[in-house]
C-alpha cells in the first residue's frame, strides 16, 4: 500500500480515492428476467476498506433486479467540471451487493452511511429501505489517456489489519472533534479550499484521510500517512491542524 495517501499516483490509491470522495455513483443491474443492463443514479458511502455502501429503496427498479441477481457495476466519476472530461480520472467496479444485517460492525457501517449522507437519516430505519455492502471483485480504472488499468480488488481495499481498530475507534473520534474541536476542523476544510467558512463537521475517518460536511457540501482531507487506530489518527489530525500552509486558516 502506498505510504503517502496524499499522493494518489499509485492506481490502487486513485480508486480509492475515487470512491471516497464520491457521493454519488451510476449503478448497472441486471433485469429481472434475463433483460437488459439497467443504470441509474445512487447515493454512496464507503466503508473503511472503500468498498461502496448504498441505501436503496426495495420499491426501486435497480432493488428489484438485485433480488433477482446480486452482480452489479458501480461507476465512479472523478471529470466532473474537466475542461476535457477524458483526461479525468474514472473507476467501475465489478461485483456483487448484498443487504447489511445487525451485527455491530454492519450497525457502524450503517452510521457511517447516515453521517455522510444524514438527509437520510428520516428514512433510513423504514421498512423498505435497505443498507447494501457491495463485494468488489475487479476494478477498471481509467486516469486520463493511455491509463488504463484492471485490478483485483485484492490489489485495491483495504485489510482488516489496517481499518480494524480504527473502526471500533470512529465513533469516538467523530463525537470528540465534533463536540470540542469544531475550530480545527474548520481549518481542515481551509487546508482544502482556502476560502471556505466556518461551520464543518467531521462525518468520517478512515486510514487515508476524513470526510467533512458542511450543509451539502462535502470536502475529502487526505492525510500524508496511513493511519491505523484511534491514537495514530489522533496524531494526524492534531498534525494537520498545526500544520497549514502559509495564509490558511481562521482570522
Amino acid at each position: 500500500m502506498p505510504a503517502s495517501p496524499e499522493g494518489k499516483t499509485e492506481p490502487a490509491s486513485i480508486c480509492r480515492n475515487l470512491i471516497r470522495q464520491s457521493a454519488t455513483a451510476a449503478l448497472a443491474t441486471i433485469e429481472r428476467g434475463g433483460g437488459a443492463p439497467y443504470a441509474s443514479l445512487v447515493q454512496v458511502a464507503a466503508a473503511h476498506d472503500a468498498s461502496p455502501l448504498l441505501l436503496i429503496s426495495d420499491l426501486a427498479d435497480h432493488t428489484k433486479n438485485i433480488a433477482g441477481d446480486g452482480r452489479v457495476s458501480l461507476l465512479f466519476d472523478g471529470t466532473r467540471g474537466l475542461d476535457n472530461p477524458l483526461t479525468g480520472a474514472r473507476v467501475s467496479i465489478q461485483g456483487s451487493v448484498a443487504a447489511l444485517g445487525d451485527t455491530e460492525p454492519e450497525q457502524r457501517l450503517k452510521r457511517r452511511y447516515v453521517a455522510r449522507h444524514p438527509e437520510t437519516a428520516g428514512y433510513a430505519g423504514f421498512a423498505d429501505f435497505r443498507f447494501y455492502s457491495m463485494r468488489p471483485e475487479r476494478f477498471h480504472l481509467v486516469a486520463g489517456f493511455g491509463r488504463i488499468s484492471w485490478l483485483d480488488a485484492a490489489a485495491v481495499l483495504l485489510d482488516a489489519a489496517q481499518t480494524g481498530a480504527l473502526e471500533e475507534a470512529e465513533d469516538g473520534i467523530l463525537a470528540h472533534m465534533n463536540a470540542d474541536h469544531g475550530d480545527a476542523i474548520d481549518r481542515y476544510a481551509q487546508r482544502i479550499v482556502p476560502d471556505a467558512p466556518t461551520g464543518w463537521r467531521l462525518t468520517g475517518i478512515d486510514p487515508e484521510g476524513a470526510d467533512l460536511r458542511r450543509e451539502g457540501a462535502v470536502l475529502r482531507l487526505d492525510f500524508q500517512v496511513m493511519v491505523s487506530d484511534g491514537k495514530s489518527a489522533r496524531h494526524e489530525l492534531v498534525r494537520l491542524a498545526k500544520n497549514l500552509p502559509r495564509g490558511v486558516g481562521p482570522g
